[in-house]
């Protein structure tokens, strides 16, 4: 039988079960697609068989680390922990229900592309008030500031700044032609809507702007990864165009490397097949924060705007993709993007008047 994303969610005893995503139609190729899942899955699952897996929303460093954990940068290294209870595992991934999810799918996809029973993966959504509550760890001191959060901050940040950490992230601020920033990474990842709820915090903690910095995939067979970088006020979310007011107003996309289009949020790659590419060929770009994040900032009258790297490429099989992120061309190819992005948002802020956010909220 044919899976779609809706037969990936067939309940088992209160819970989800994460069937199998299909390969062949997915748009990154076995091979491609199977170095991603390793790179992601717990060395625990694949080290090991499991008479049951289970995924659920809990952020707990003192449960069982993984080995594939990333090193050698600040932000975004921490990976979903576990606990051994006999021959069941227990998955904790920060909790979000979009995070969850993608785990659950990456581990069930993974047993399966190897060959062993992915039938016992089960995951359990994070309800909203345990979400909430994750990200009310986050306390910062802001009025009126700036806050760029997301990927590559250590590059962005001043260099001799002083990173204050809290619980699962670090921060620091500068000024930046005469505008108070304030530089807010994070050590697990803040995937789909965890991200949005990040914003609504910092608009209660008293934010007026924030930029999203990262990584999209684009949906345009022309547009080779690693030598762009992508902005934009819409995405859909859900089934719903989301607009926002836009941190970057029309200066980001004048630049001649900046492309500019339509979004659309996806809440797991694994979900990304060519069925999804042709319902959403009309689209310029796709990842599981940008709408969740501009959807908050609309709801709490703040602005937002992303500059992202183009890391892949859905439409067209490139060298560069989601499976060899880490090899030494990428890194350095992105390393220039990244000087562009500081570049950009410090002559946005220069040459371009901070009016008050405007909009209405909805």
């Amino acid at each position: 039988m044919r899976l779609t994303p809706n037969s990936l969610l067939e309940p088992v005893h209160g819970l989800l079960r994460a069937a199998t995503v299909p390969v062949d139609g997915h748009t990154m190729c076995p091979d491609r697609l199977l170095r991603y899942l390793e790179i992601k899955a717990h060395h625990l699952i694949q080290d090991q068989d499991w008479d049951s897996i289970r995924v659920v929303g809990g952020y707990d460093r003192t449960a069982v680390v993984s080995r594939h954990e990333k090193t050698g940068k600040l932000f975004n290294i921490e990976r979903p922990t576990a606990t051994v209870h006999g021959r069941d595992l227990v998955i904790k991934a920060f909790p979000g229900a979009d995070y969850v999810q993608h785990y659950a799918l990456i581990i069930a996809t993974y047993l399966a592309m190897t060959g062993r029973p992915a039938d016992a993966v089960t995951y359990q959504p994070p309800g909203e008030e345990e979400c909430r509550a994750a990200v009310e760890a986050l306390d910062l001191d802001l009025d009126g500031d700036l806050v760029i959060v997301g990927w590559g901050l250590q590059h962005l940040a001043p260099t001799d700044g002083v990173w204050t950490r809290g619980p699962g992230y670090a921060w620091q601020r500068a000024d930046v032609a005469s505008r108070r920033v304030v530089f807010l990474g994070f050590l697990h990842s803040i995937w789909g809507d965890v991200a949005g709820r990040v914003v609504a915090r910092l608009a209660e903690l008293g934010a007026r702007d924030v930029v999203y910095v990262g990584k999209v995939g684009a949906l345009a067979p022309a547009i080779e990864p690693n030598r762009w970088l992508a902005t934009g006020n819409e995405s859909l979310v859900g089934g719903a165009l989301v607009t926002w007011d836009d941190f970057f107003g029309d200066f980001a996309a004048a630049q001649a490397d900046v492309q500019t289009g339509l979004h659309v949020t996806s809440a797991s790659i694994l979900l990304e097949n060519r069925d999804w590419l042709a319902k959403h060929a009309e689209y310029a770009f796709v990842d599981p924060e940008i709408g969740p994040m501009g959807a908050a900032a609309c709801r709490a009258g703040i602005r937002f705007g992303y500059l992202h790297v183009i890391s892949n490429n859905l439409a067209r099989h490139y060298p560069a993709d989601l499976s060899n992120e880490r090899h030494g061309d990428v890194l350095r190819r992105r390393a220039q993007l990244i000087d562009r992005i500081r570049g950009i948002i410090a002559d946005r802020l220069a040459n371009t008047s901070v009016p008050s956010p405007g909009g209405t909220r909805p």
